[in-house]
């Protein structure tokens, strides 16, 4: 697997009868994951694979609460089943106002979060419209390393990532793409 890319781009159909499809793509258009969420569950469970064949699992999400606003999704590697990280959505008011994820490491303590880019924009997409693009900002501890933001098309859900101010790797990649899928899939129910 290969994750040495600054930048990349999830696709995902709007209109699949049930459940989601995820395409992630680098900066040279390779496709580096591709991912199934299956419609009907009550516990979210997304694997992720090297490619649409699905040859090789590579990372798994698995939700710990059935359906919960401070919904915490586990990661892992598929290949050595070890917990690599965790993501917990912030509650009631950050659904209502501006989404805000915390991104824990593998003994769940806090070395990041993905923020949602305005509070004002933020109302107008939940009470207004939909049609305003979203935008999050990346960090690891304190420090800016990403963008995400997502495309206006009405047929496919497009969100680019951008860890072009993280060089270092600060905040392990892998990570940086489970916050594409969770934006893509779980963000997308909404």
């Amino acid at each position: 697997m290969n994750f040495d890319s600054q930048t990349f781009t999830l696709k995902r159909k709007f209109w699949k009868l049930f459940g989601a499809e995820f395409r992630i793509f680098d900066q040279t258009n390779t496709e580096v994951l591709y991912g199934e969420m299956k419609a009907f569950k009550l516990r979210e469970d997304i694997r992720l694979y090297n490619n649409k064949s699905k040859t090789e699992e590579l990372l798994r999400i698995h939700a710990r609460q059935i359906i919960d606003l401070n919904a915490v999704y586990d990661v892992f590697d598929s290949k050595s089943n070890e917990k690599i990280g965790a993501f917990r959505r912030k509650g009631i008011q950050a659904a209502l106002f501006k989404d805000e994820w915390l991104i824990l490491d593998a003994q769940d303590q806090e070395i990041g979060k993905f923020i949602e880019d305005s509070t004002v924009l933020a109302l107008l997409r939940r009470f207004i419209t939909n049609l305003i693009p979203q935008s999050y900002t990346v960090t690891h501890q304190g420090q800016v390393v990403g963008q995400l933001k997502h495309r206006f098309n009405p047929f496919l859900i497009t969100i680019d990532a951008d860890f072009s101010q993280d060089p270092g790797k600060n905040l392990d990649r892998r990570l940086g793409l489970i916050a594409l899928v969770l934006l893509g899939g779980i963000e997308g129910k909404q």
